[in-house]
């Protein structure tokens, strides 16, 4: 679907215009495509008090071969960078236009009390102008919970409206997030800094990321261009839209995809099967042997690496003019066929060691919709799910997490009036829908055999919508 809004503001007399109202101007965003850098610009990296994570990051930046540039909070950077063989440089405060970056990412691990946040003011106040258009902030920390001080967690929990307001305030396409690292989970980091770092986390913003330590170790990945290489992957309601769009990606990054949809869509799941060269599943999941019948499908292939629960339906009616019907058809497609599902693969041991699952839930399961009850119930129930089963399987070495889409570019978003369309679109921070790509993305990342330290998280791709959390 066609965003005309977005083509006009773009223009030369569309900007001029919009500037002169104070109208929101999108920013087209960059998306991934295959054999792009991670990153296409320097990184600026700051630090406060005692950054603990000055060495992975070297690691990082080495192996995704990125220039990077170092505030005057961390001269010991330029020691750590040179070790690690990079090139780098010092960054002069209120920098010259020559010395613009594509991403500022500021180590929080050391800053120990709210009296000496001083120093993420100076990075961000001397750095907030020179941060290229569709660019990346990201904060790293310790999780609040378990940090031993109190003012240690308390600072650290400061950080979350920190990069959630300038997730606000920068716009041009700018994505800001909140990475937690838990000690002695640093070697988990590497995945979800790629994302995080790249165009393929367009529009996800404002997000605040927890990583743990995996039972099992992750392997470090050989080829980052395929992750996902020799992986079995279920992906459920991929005739069309969002589900479409996953099973695209996973078979991008190597997977062997099972596209699954009811019966009435055959002919859409075998057209991608064949295009992606998967194979095609026709089934209701809500009727009672479905789980079952699964179960004898992953046993037939060895198990499956992943599932991904995308399936999902609305039937939209305000609580009090809602039929029972209604309610429980949104409830049982949505949620308890997903439990249903994930007890019988779980008993049966179909997903295999280092599996994961992920959820597509909503952001109207986070904030509400007028006329969604049942949908908004169902997806938080999809977000319960999640962090209740995440310490269950992460002792087998699973790994389950969800991703809450916002207004996503449908067919089904198409049918809305357009007054609430446009309002859809232009509340969050990039001022514009999202594309079911940028879903996929998302999944993808999470699906990844190196993102085993992730588990438990929401993930909200919603360009930061002004709604919920």
């Amino acid at each position: 679907m066609k965003d005309s809004y977005l083509k006009f503001t773009n223009g030369a007399f569309g900007a001029r215009l919009t500037n002169m109202l104070g109208m929101p101007r999108p920013e087209f965003l960059d998306r991934y495509a295959p054999d792009e850098p991670v990153i296409n610009g320097p990184v600026l990296l700051g630090g406060g008090a005692e950054p603990a994570l000055l060495e992975t990051l070297a690691t990082l930046f080495q192996s995704i071969k990125t220039q990077t540039l170092f505030h005057a909070q961390i001269p010991q950077w330029l020691r750590i960078a040179n070790d690690a063989g990079l090139i780098t440089g010092r960054w002069e405060a209120r920098g010259k236009q020559s010395e613009k970056v594509k991403a500022l990412v500021f180590d929080a691990t050391g800053v120990s009390d709210s009296s000496k946040s001083e120093v993420l003011y100076r990075f961000f106040h001397d750095s907030a102008r020179s941060i290229l258009s569709c660019g990346r902030i990201i904060v790293l920390g310790r999780p609040p919970e378990q940090c031993h001080e109190a003012r240690k967690a308390t600072v650290q929990r400061g950080l979350e409206g920190l990069i959630r307001s300038l997730g606000k305030e920068i716009k041009r396409g700018v994505a800001a997030q909140l990475v937690y690292v838990d000690e002695g989970a640093e070697n988990q980091i590497e995945s979800t800094l790629r994302f995080l770092l790249s165009p393929r986390s367009a529009y996800v913003s404002g997000q605040v990321i927890r990583i743990g330590k995996a039972k099992k170790p992750t392997r470090t990945l050989t080829d980052w261009s395929a992750p996902l290489k020799g992986k079995k992957i279920l992906v459920t309601g991929s005739a069309r839209g969002i589900g479409n769009a996953i099973a695209k990606v996973m078979a991008r990054d190597g997977a062997k995809v099972v596209c699954l949809d009811i019966p009435e869509a055959q002919a859409d799941i075998d057209k991608i099967a064949a295009e992606l060269d998967g194979s095609a599943l026709a089934l209701d999941l809500t009727h009672t042997d479905s789980p079952d019948t699964l179960v004898a499908e992953a046993q037939a292939v060895g198990g499956w690496d992943v599932v991904v629960h995308n399936a999902g339906i609305t039937r939209d009616k305000t609580l009090a003019n809602m039929r029972a019907e209604l309610w429980n058809s949104v409830v049982d497609v949505n949620l308890s066929t997903q439990e249903r599902i994930n007890d019988a693969l779980l008993d049966a041991g179909v997903i295999n060691k280092n599996g994961r699952i992920v959820c597509v839930s909503s952001i109207s399961g986070i904030a509400g919709n007028v006329g969604q009850a049942n949908y908004a119930f169902s997806k938080a129930g999809v977000i319960g799910m999640v962090q209740s089963l995440a310490p269950l399987l992460a002792k087998r070495g699973i790994a389950i997490n969800a991703v809450a889409p916002g207004f996503i570019e449908t067919q089904m978003t198409a049918t809305i009036p357009l007054g609430v369309r446009e309002a859809g679109r232009r509340l969050n921070s990039m001022h514009q829908g999202g594309q079911p790509l940028d879903v996929a993305e998302a999944v993808a990342w999470l699906a990844s055999p190196a993102s085993g330290g992730v588990t438990g998280n929401i993930i909200r791709v919603c360009g930061q919508s002004l709604l919920g959390a």
